[in-house]
């Protein structure tokens, strides 16, 4: 910017010059600094933070504000007494007296006048119900319910064991014949090697002859005519695979399939219409066939 006395020439209108004011002076002048700090704080005292004019230390206050400095009362009794003390309950609390209410409160309930005159459940049966002719009715309700006829009561011990036989003492025999029956295992010897043969064969047997029959059933299952193995899921590629050449329908198919993105089908009016040849198309016996529902 040039001096008060320079002239300034505007880059928006070259031909016309500006001079500033004395207004656009003054507020370019830095805006001075109030230096001067408040007093030292300390908290917890109940000294104010600025000091107190004279003329407010001797004035006079008004009963208005004589009137709102007054501390709240307390309007309830209730909350006076349940208010916890520091110094613990005064003397006249020990010695209160109950009021009428607290009185009332505390005797026990009576009873009902109508329990005390009947003080046992058994109560005397008038002459008219016990010279009461029962009828059809309630004399079929009283009958006890019976049991069903497929009903089986627990059967009995089938025999009565004497005490002869609870305190007889048995023989040697008798306890003998009682222990388990131990067998032992004859697949295998005791004492055999991993070369040898769990059971040793007789001579007769080594020198049997098989007969047809058994020749016959000693053949194992054949498989169907038919049957064949699981293919190797690693073949060779013939050499006229390697080099055969796919035609334009083969590339064709071979394209994956396009579709449209969601998002231009929703801004696409069209993409719900029906096509005028679907409209006008008749469909088969076969169709109609197929779009009746299962009667079940």
């Amino acid at each position: 910017m040039a001096a008060a006395g320079d002239m300034y020439v505007s880059p928006c209108l070259p031909r016309i010059c500006v001079r500033p004011r004395s207004r656009i002076l003054e507020l370019a002048k830095p805006k001075t600094v109030f230096h001067e700090s408040s007093p030292t704080l300390v908290w917890g005292n109940q000294e104010t933070i600025w000091a107190l004019s004279g003329g407010a230390m001797t004035a006079r206050p008004s009963a208005r504000i004589l009137a709102l400095s007054r501390p709240k009362e307390y309007f309830s009794t209730y909350q006076c007494r349940c208010r916890p003390m520091i110094g613990g309950r005064t003397a006249l609390a020990k010695f209160g007296y109950p009021s009428e209410r607290l009185l009332r409160l505390a005797e026990p309930k009576k009873l009902p006048t109508a329990s005390l005159v009947r003080r046992s459940p058994e109560w005397s049966v008038s002459l008219a119900a016990q010279n009461y002719n029962a009828s059809k009715r309630i004399l079929e309700l009283a009958q006890p319910k019976k049991v069903h006829p497929d009903f089986m009561p627990p059967r009995e011990v089938p025999t009565q064991v004497s005490s002869f036989a609870t305190s007889a003492n048995a023989s040697a025999r008798v306890q003998k014949l009682a222990e388990p029956l131990i067998r032992e295992t004859t697949c295998c010897t005791k004492h055999t090697h991993p070369g040898d043969l769990i059971s040793s064969v007789s001579r007769s047997s080594q020198k049997a002859v098989a007969s047809p029959r058994t020749i016959e059933l000693s053949k194992p299952k054949q498989v169907h005519a038919k049957y064949m193995p699981p293919r190797d899921p690693e073949w060779p590629v013939t050499q006229a695979a390697k080099h055969a050449v796919a035609t334009p329908r083969v590339v064709e198919l071979a394209q994956p399939t396009t579709r449209p993105r969601m998002g231009l089908t929703t801004l696409n009016p069209d993409a719900f219409k029906v096509k005028e040849a679907a409209i006008k198309a008749a469909c088969s016996p076969r169709i109609e066939e197929l779009a009746r529902p299962i009667q079940r």
